[in-house]
């Protein structure tokens, strides 16, 4: 029974050598913070969870509650399998740069000190990483991995092109994420919340105008739309929309015909080739061209000027 209690322990203990040893150049040194001093960057150590401060740049704006209660419990029995990521500030003071589900956890589950892969890094770095790590793993929701992309390209002065590269997504894809920030709050919002799926907000960021993507948001949610049936009704507004156009154009199609005859009218009076042109507004003009003294005079007289 006694060993079976000091297997646990081991277990609690947080990181095996071997998973220390997959992180190439790193050693597994099995200190506390007491005998970690701020020279020991690129090492895991267990630390004290007093002495890790949050990370400010922490994209994630929500977590879980029962999750956290659940990771909690297979911490109690597992210990911590996958060490955090933290960066050291003083002597006895980290930072987190990646981890917070797995530290919060460990706070649930009583833990006193926890594994962590001690790096050196600025804060443009640390934003970074933890942009970068939280949309690796995948588990942020669509409007948090597009805030995230903002942040990376505008606070960390990346490209659209570098972007992609650092998440490993398509500039594609980069772009209809960021594309979402363009929606109206209740939009995003519904969105963050799992009340609409990416694919109807992309269907809904094609209409032009804020209210009406309002109107058929509201629809979509009153009826529970599928996402093809968005795609369905935002092709009907474009097509609506071109239709007044077609009409319009129809209309002065007819007017041009009209204009053709009064042209060849004066051409006639005039013995010259004149042109009448007009706008969609009705406006325009009549031109009149001469080669000559004498033909214009000829002109004149034929106008009584």
């Amino acid at each position: 029974m006694s060993d079976n209690k000091n297997s646990a322990a081991k277990r609690k203990g947080g990181l095996g050598r071997g998973l220390g040893s997959l992180l190439e150049g790193n050693k597994y040194t099995g200190k506390t913070e007491s005998s970690t001093t701020a020279n020991e960057v690129n090492t895991i150590a267990d630390i004290a969870i007093s002495q890790i401060q949050t990370n400010p740049y922490q994209p994630r704006t929500h977590f879980d509650q029962a999750a956290l209660e659940e990771l909690a419990e297979s911490i109690k029995i597992q210990g911590i399998i996958q060490p955090i990521t933290v960066r050291q500030l003083d002597q006895n003071t980290f930072q987190l740069i990646s981890g917070e589900r797995r530290y919060q956890a460990a706070k649930i589950a009583g833990l006193e000190v926890i594994p962590a892969y001690i790096r050196k890094a600025d804060d443009q770095q640390m934003l970074e990483m933890a942009l970068i790590e939280n949309i690796q793993r995948e588990n942020l929701n669509a409007i948090e991995i597009a805030l995230s992309y903002q942040r990376l390209l505008t606070e960390c002065s990346l490209k659209q092109e570098e972007l992609g590269d650092r998440v490993g997504k398509k500039r594609t894809t980069v772009t209809n994420y960021l594309r979402l920030l363009k929606l109206p709050p209740d939009i995003q919002i519904a969105l963050r919340d799992n009340i609409i799926s990416m694919g109807h907000a992309r269907a809904l960021i094609n209409i032009d105008t804020i209210e009406q993507q309002l109107d058929v948001f509201k629809e979509v949610v009153a009826k529970e739309l599928s996402v093809r049936k968005v795609e369905e009704l935002v092709r009907n507004l474009q097509n609506a929309k071109k239709k007044p156009d077609n009409q319009q154009k129809l209309q002065f199609n007819k007017y041009d015909d009209e204009l053709k005859t009064v042209e060849s009218k004066l051409t006639s009076q005039f013995g010259t080739k004149i042109q009448v042109k007009a706008n969609n507004e009705g406006k325009g003009e009549i031109k009149i061209p001469f080669v000559s003294v004498d033909e214009l005079n000829r002109i004149l007289e034929i106008l009584n000027y």
